[in-house]
């Protein structure tokens, strides 16, 4: 016998009209992150940088700023932002937060992506220039130790 969860369903269109995806287990550690700060002004920023072994290379981070230009929107309680050069690279993203035997993090699932590094942290969209990134900061995540 299989459980069904039920969202409400605003949860539903936030989270179908949102630039990116959360799942449900990325939800549940962003949200301890946030607990652990116990404040409620932070929302999870997650950007794109130029740089890793492929030239642009994911990041994430807590954030009370909400610049001009940037996304807003909400996934499950989790208020996200999304710069507007990050989003042309994330649109239709998936943010998951794996368990391996070497620990947990966050891994991002990205339809834009046309290569990436064997980490996964690291990746190219196909693009010769990656418009508004400078991405000749590259040659190694320092991740995977593939470069």
């Amino acid at each position: 016998m299989s459980a069904t969860l039920e969202m409400p369903t605003a949860a539903i269109e936030a989270q179908i009209n949102a630039p990116i995806s959360l799942t449900e287990a990325a939800v549940t550690e962003v949200r301890g992150l946030l607990e652990q700060q116990d404040r409620d002004d932070l929302a999870l920023r997650v950007y794109v940088s130029g740089g890793g072994c492929s030239g642009l290379q994911y990041g994430m981070a807590l954030d009370e700023n909400v610049e001009p230009g940037d996304e807003t929107f909400e996934i499950s309680g989790v208020k996200c932002v999304v710069d507007a050069t990050s989003l042309k690279y994330l649109g239709g993203a998936v943010v998951d937060y794996i368990h391996t035997d070497m620990g947990g993090g966050f891994k991002i699932e990205n339809p834009n992506a046309t290569k990436s590094c064997g980490c996964g942290s690291s990746f190219s969209a196909g693009d010769d220039e990656a418009s508004g990134l400078d991405t000749r900061a590259g040659g190694g995540c320092g991740s995977c130790g593939s470069h």
